[in-house]
């Protein structure tokens, strides 16, 4: 069974800013241009940060999957209560939501002085 909690390192009780830092240092971390030697385990890391991330930063999203899993994200939406994702939930690119967490701009410019142009 996926835990989006083990996988971001935080507790259940975590709150939206604590889940935010782990993403943050986590996808710095296993970026798959950051880990060139180990592509592959890091591509599969960051897409399991990303998914985490973009369930549990969402209050609906989180409350779902605290109820009932993964599976009431992507499953049939047929639940006891009634309750129902009214779609099954489809995840986004890891790139993108790495992207919008990062407000559009590449991080790593930062940290390996990568200069873009708008204009090529």
């Amino acid at each position: 069974m996926v835990d989006y909690y083990q996988i971001l390192g935080v507790r259940r009780d975590s709150t939206a800013d604590d889940i935010k830092k782990a993403y943050r240092k986590l996808a710095l971390r296993w970026h798959p241009d950051k880990n060139p030697e180990n592509k592959d385990d890091a591509e599969r890391k960051f897409k399991e940060l990303s998914e985490a991330y973009e369930v549990l930063s969402d209050a609906n999203k989180r409350s779902i999957y605290d109820r009932y899993g993964k599976e009431g994200l992507v499953g049939s939406g047929h639940f006891p209560t009634g309750e129902h994702f009214h779609e099954p939930f489809t995840f986004r690119n890891p790139e993108d939501v790495f992207r919008e967490f990062f407000g559009g701009r590449d991080p790593f410019a930062d940290f390996f002085g990568k200069m873009y142009s708008s204009s090529s």
